[in-house]
């Protein structure tokens, strides 16, 4: 196991005390090694989310490529939203 020094504020070693003495943890490194895994289960759900965004957009590029696309004046827009949104509902109580 590799050994690193790292610095931390004054407060994140208050932490770090606390939660060693409440006896969740037996030392730092496994509260640091706790954080390091919620950093990593962050960062995979943040690339989870871009990659799914990326699709999104490119799929909504490909529709407006292909000319899947209306045109809606303001009271028209929230009209087709309010719809969508009854049409949701249904659907789901539907269900």
């Amino acid at each position: 196991m590799a050994t690193r020094n790292i610095v931390l504020t004054d407060h994140q070693s208050q932490v770090v005390d606390h939660l060693v003495a409440s006896g969740r943890y037996q030392n730092a490194s496994e509260v640091l090694r706790a954080g390091l895994r919620m950093v990593e289960e962050a960062e995979s759900q943040y690339v989870t989310k871009m990659n799914d965004l990326r699709a999104a957009i490119n799929t909504g590029q490909e529709d407006l490529e292909a000319g899947k696309t209306r045109t809606f004046t303001g009271d028209h827009f929230a009209t087709y939203l309010s719809e969508r949104a009854e049409q949701a509902i249904r659907k789901k109580r539907d269900t």
